[in-house]
């Protein structure tokens, strides 16, 4: 697979550093394949362990949210974006890690109108407006998301996976970047 198959933007297909190449490997192993977003940053090894090292801290890393609540503010984000490469490749994540395919498609077309429990609706809201209006972010906004039951790491961590999938959101659509097609079929 070249770079061109990955985004709009031509930044070489050079063989990827034998570190890069090991996590690819692991990738494959534990995913599967390659998401196309590791393949794009590839370019560069000091970029893709910036955008890995972070990645892995917020959805993977210790956390008051689970990795479905950390992948709910991934979409819910994205949809404000109209993210295509997030919407797919988080919203198969949230398909996989819910078991609800359909729950995985309301996600992406309207958060708002799926079963959600009042702490996850919550935690939704803050990530959207924080998307849409981060101006108007006040001390009400963070103390309904602890009287929903979230600490104020909790707080944080919603606020950095909401700044992460804003920040990549903005590169994928600068770049053209396509989601793999493998996540369209996942867990359906």
């Amino acid at each position: 697979m070249t770079n061109k198959d990955v985004m709009a933007l031509d930044l070489g297909d050079g063989a990827p550093s034998e570190q890069t190449q090991g996590y690819f490997a692991k990738c494959e192993e534990k995913l599967g394949l390659v998401p196309n977003v590791l393949r794009a940053y590839a370019f560069d090894d000091k970029k893709l362990r910036a955008f890995t090292d972070m990645y892995n801290d917020l959805m993977l890393g210790d956390s008051g949210l689970s990795k479905l609540e950390r992948e709910m503010i991934a979409v819910a984000v994205s949809a404000v974006n109209r993210c295509f490469y997030c919407l797919t490749a988080h919203g198969a994540a949230v398909r996989q890690l819910s078991g609800d395919p359909v729950l995985g498609e309301l996600m992406v077309m309207n958060y708002r109108v799926a079963d959600l429990s009042e702490r996850q609706r919550a935690m939704l809201d803050f990530a959207v407006k924080l998307t849409e209006r981060p101006h108007e972010i006040l001390e009400a906004d963070r103390e309904a998301l602890r009287r929903a039951g979230f600490s104020d790491r909790d707080i944080w961590d919603i606020a950095s996976v909401t700044g992460f999938y804003n920040m990549s959101n903005r590169v994928a659509a600068a770049t053209d970047m396509r989601p793999n097609h493998e996540y369209h079929s996942m867990a359906r």
